[in-house]
């Protein structure tokens, strides 16, 4: 008879010792795991950047409790503008 080798179970085996067994045996996944990791921690950043930068986001209600309203007419708060250009806008709306 031919011995057979007994794996471990995956419950018993933790995620990372998983991933880097995959990643010995199949070289080729390494570029999708760079790719997907890259990405999932892009978003993240940039979701905390929209949670802390977005003026439509309000942490402190009791001392600002509009954020909105204290914008300058010449402050950008878009991650990227196409055609405007904030430095040259006047101020035209009235104070709350």
């Amino acid at each position: 008879q031919t011995p057979v080798a007994v794996a471990k179970r995956p419950s018993t085996m933790s995620m990372f010792s998983v991933v880097r067994k995959q990643m010995k045996s199949h070289p080729s996944l390494i570029p999708l795991f760079i790719f997907i990791g890259g990405g999932a921690t892009m978003s993240m950043l940039y979701l905390a950047r929209l949670a802390l930068k977005n003026p439509d986001v309000s942490w402190d209600r009791t001392n600002n409790p509009e954020p909105w309203n204290k914008l300058g007419p010449n402050q950008q708060y878009k991650f990227f503008s196409v055609n405007t250009d904030y430095s040259k806008l006047k101020k035209d709306r009235p104070d709350f």
